[in-house]
């Protein structure tokens, strides 16, 4: 699984701590944005496919039944420290749900280790019951977890009825820069003949391709934002709607945007550039706001709010 070398890694390092500093400059006084929209997943329904975006890369779905959130980072800070004394970006929108609005989990999945997907704090609250899936070498963040699959590309497990495969992306995954023994990906999840793909946090790569021809994706869950100046490590939108195309996905899920800053590009940037590029395909892209909620259709239109 091939890394970053040392000196990309500190570079970006910096160059993300100047950015850092300055956006925390920048967004100090002014009040964080209520999320737009407030899912109800107490009223989901366990016969089909439903998710809701929380915020960054933080998906609730309900998989038949099956409960899953992806990279959960739900407090107002990301980065070093716990609570108050954390150190690091703060969001610009609330998330959907807080953390003890969570509804009873199966699972959580983490992409890799950087603190925008892997949050402490947050993993604090959720019972050490559920279960909790990582990517190779990231098992010591999750310990206080009873039950733990640790996956390298192409490795699956079972959780429930849901089968769940680590997949290719890239990116790199070092929490403090210079631990390279961190895997990074994506998982693909299946049940009841339905398919999901998480691609967590990726530049643009062919590796999705490879997965066109194991049978048909509903719905890709892919990053847009981040890309300027971080293009070999996030994807633009127009790369993201290649690759979502080149899996043959029915729908795609846009995350990591508009909930911190984190590159320079404006914030609503990446939504209008990403629609643009699906131009009459807009309709399969099913989430743009925070706390949207979205069922894959079993007849007719999907259904979104």
């Amino acid at each position: 699984m091939p890394g970053s070398p040392i000196p990309s890694r500190l570079a970006f390092a910096r160059r993300y701590a100047r950015h850092a500093v300055s956006a925390r400059r920048q967004n100090a006084g002014q009040p964080i944005a209520p999320a737009p929209h407030r899912p109800d997943p107490a009223a989901w329904p366990d016969d089909r496919l439903t998710v809701s975006w929380l915020g960054h890369a933080t998906v609730l779905l309900n998989l038949y039944g099956t409960w899953i959130v992806t990279d959960p980072v739900l407090e107002r800070r990301i980065g070093l420290g716990r609570g108050l004394a954390k150190i690091g970006p703060r969001r610009l929108v609330e998330p959907a749900l807080r953390k003890r609005e969570l509804p009873p989990l199966d699972a959580v999945l983490l992409s890799h280790a950087h603190m925008d997907h892997t949050d402490l704090g947050t993993l604090g609250a959720i019972p050490s019951r559920v279960r909790a899936v990582v990517q190779s070498g990231n098992r010591d963040l999750v310990r206080r977890f009873h039950t733990v699959d640790e996956l390298a590309w192409g490795e699956g497990t079972r959780i429930g009825e849901v089968d769940v495969e680590s997949v290719e992306t890239r990116h790199w995954g070092a929490r403090m820069v210079t631990d390279r023994h961190r895997g990074w990906g994506g998982y693909l999840l299946r049940k009841h003949g339905r398919t999901v793909l998480f691609g967590g946090d990726t530049a643009y790569t062919n590796t999705f391709t490879r997965l066109r021809d194991r049978g048909p994706v509903d719905l890709a869950i892919l990053p847009i934002g981040a890309y300027d100046p971080w293009i070999t490590s996030h994807a633009s939108p127009e790369e993201t709607w290649r690759m979502f195309r080149d899996l043959g996905a029915e729908y795609l899920l846009p995350i990591h945007h508009s909930t911190f800053r984190l590159s320079r590009e404006p914030v609503d940037e990446p939504v209008q550039r990403l629609l643009a590029a699906a131009g009459r395909e807009r309709w399969r892209v099913i989430i743009t706001e925070v706390g949207q909620t979205w069922s894959l259709p079993t007849e007719g239109p999907s259904s979104a709010g």
